[in-house]
């Protein structure tokens, strides 16, 4: 089955307009709405055997069920988990797919998605012995650009063995980059010395132009490994917009065996002692925890985009930590060459990583602190760069008090309101799109513009379905206007 664009065209923008239509659809609704068209366009027959429904799988405390099993033969060999859309995927719920994987032999590839977000995991039979891991992300306005990231899942290329060996493909693609990157300095005396063996001295200067072949190569072989990365969010963020905000594919993520050059951690603090104005504003950056080693020895963080002036920096940090665990007071944002790093900052990060917009935020000497009781996740968390205030970092006792929904009150909250009613008054028949386009122009907006489907498209859309809740503004045929105005 070769997949054709029209076809994905046509299911990702009747998608988009259920979506926009339906922004708190339950789950079931999700599931027959988005989710099965979904396994449709992929080749699944879902009025076959080749496609259960709850599909039972025994567990050591007894069984549980997936929402979907798609088979060959007699055997289950693709998990689908489906979430509702007004949910954010979660790294609970990755782990939920990983078990269910785990106990079936067959199964080897497992599908995570809320109808506009999507990860992908695969067991990797070569490293501990088949653990589940994440192969991609992706989220519905990506397929329109990127569709091949389908041929992936088709039927006829999970039955025929092609989605494995694309897996390999990009493990083996993914080794070569890591390694081009960590030895960048002793390949390219490689090249130069086999060049000079060939050919003699030259009259240019050979190492410089060794050097920039190997980049060029990292280049090429990013380019072919096309729709996957090493950490699939980053392609999500970046494909979005030029405009995006960060993802955490875009900030540092250090090998293990790299040590600690210096340390401007200055000790733990507990957040109701940090001193300043509850309405400072903190930029939320998300990490792993490998790059924790960039923030520890340079007092800093890169590199990144950032939309707006902020006063503080709090990091959260993913993978089984899941707390916002560390702050620091800013003291400029500069570009990667004006930064006063350990390293060079291809160290860090590979050469796309450092674009022209990106930046590294500087801390103030001695205001970097790892914090005592950190904010515990709960449902909500940053996937990329979020805002929030000081005084709801000093007070929240989840990630949901940081990043909660406008209906719980506050400043930000009330201005949030204000500024998308604005929008709508003066665009009155736009889509959420618009909506949230001129609610992020207008002068001192908390609205960030990204354009897809990210946390601030759905800020935005949470905000609409507020006022329209309280009777400020209607929804008329997936167009937005003002309460007492509709389409004459």
């Amino acid at each position: 089955m070769t997949m054709h664009k029209q076809r994905i065209d046509e299911y990702v923008q009747r998608c988009q307009q259920l979506i926009e239509s339906s922004p708190q659809m339950d789950e079931e609704n999700t599931k027959v709405k988005l989710i099965q068209p979904f396994l449709e366009l992929l080749g699944w027959n879902l009025y076959s055997t080749e496609v259960a429904l709850e599909y039972t799988i025994p567990m050591a405390s007894g069984s549980t069920h997936v929402d979907y099993a798609l088979l060959v033969g007699d055997s289950p060999v693709v998990f689908v988990e489906a979430k509702p859309v007004r949910s954010t995927l979660t790294d609970n719920e990755v782990r939920q797919l990983r078990s269910y994987m785990r106990q079936e032999l067959d199964v080897d590839w497992g599908i995570l998605t809320n109808g506009k977000s999507f990860e992908v995991l695969t067991k990797n039979h070569h490293r501990n012995g088949g653990e589940e891991v994440s192969v991609v992300q992706f989220n519905l306005d990506d397929l329109a650009e990127n569709p091949d990231v389908l041929e992936l899942l088709t039927k006829d290329s999970i039955r025929s063995g092609k989605s494995d060996e694309v897996a390999k493909q990009v493990a083996q693609t993914n080794r070569a980059i890591r390694h081009l990157q960590q030895n960048e300095d002793s390949v390219t005396q490689s090249v130069t010395k086999a060049v000079e063996s060939e050919v003699g001295e030259l009259t240019i200067d050979l190492e410089e132009q060794s050097r920039e072949f190997i980049q060029n190569l990292t280049t090429v072989l990013r380019e072919q490994r096309h729709f996957v990365d090493e950490n699939p969010t980053s392609k999500i963020q970046e494909s979005n917009s030029d405009e995006s905000e960060m993802s955490s594919g875009d900030v540092p993520d250090n090998p293990d065996d790299l040590e600690l050059l210096e340390n401007h951690l200055a000790g733990t603090i507990l957040r109701k002692n940090i001193e300043g104005d509850p309405d400072a504003t903190v930029a939320v950056f998300p990490t792993r925890e490998s790059g924790l080693l960039f923030l520890k020895e340079n007092g800093a963080w890169g590199f990144v985009r950032v939309g707006r002036e902020f006063d503080y920096v709090a990091m959260y940090v993913t993978d089984d930590v899941r707390q916002v665990k560390y702050f620091a007071e800013v003291d400029e944002v500069v570009s990667p060459s004006e930064a006063e790093l350990n390293r060079e900052p291809l160290d860090y990060v590979d050469r796309d990583a450092i674009a022209d917009d990106k930046k590294v935020v500087m801390f103030k000497p001695g205001t970097l602190y790892e914090i005592e009781h950190p904010v515990q996740y709960e449902t909500k968390y940053p996937q990329g760069l979020q805002y929030t205030t000081l005084g709801r970092l000093q007070n929240a006792e989840t990630t949901d008090d940081l990043f909660g929904d406008v209906s719980k009150g506050g400043a930000d909250d009330s201005k949030l309101q204000e500024v998308v009613l604005k929008a709508v008054a003066e665009n009155p028949g736009s889509s959420l799109r618009v909506i949230h386009k001129y609610s992020a122009q207008i002068t001192d907006s908390p609205v960030e513009w990204e354009d897809g489907w990210g946390n601030e498209r759905t800020r935005v859309q949470d905000v609409l379905q507020d006022l329209r809740d309280k009777g400020s503004v209607q929804l008329e045929d997936r167009s937005w206007y003002p309460a007492e105005q509709t389409e004459q």
